[in-house]
């Protein structure tokens, strides 16, 4: 599926009519921020994620793991 510029320019035109100029400034700061906590809350799973499986793979839990 692909979004033209006429569509395009018709969201632009609701989203100016629904919350007016002075409002998307407001708005993209504030996706932007919710973004960005995103990142950090899945780049924070992803490390643990990592240091988990790093652990099981150590050489002491193998060693264990046989016994």
């Amino acid at each position: 599926m692909h979004i033209g510029y006429t569509e395009i320019i018709l969201i632009i035109l609701v989203v100016l009519l629904l919350f007016g100029a002075k409002r998307i400034p407001e708005l993209a700061r504030a996706l932007g921020k919710a973004k960005k906590e995103f990142q950090k809350a899945k780049d924070e799973v992803e490390t643990e994620v990592e240091e988990v499986a790093s652990d099981d793979k150590s050489p002491e839990t193998e060693e264990k793991k046989e016994n």
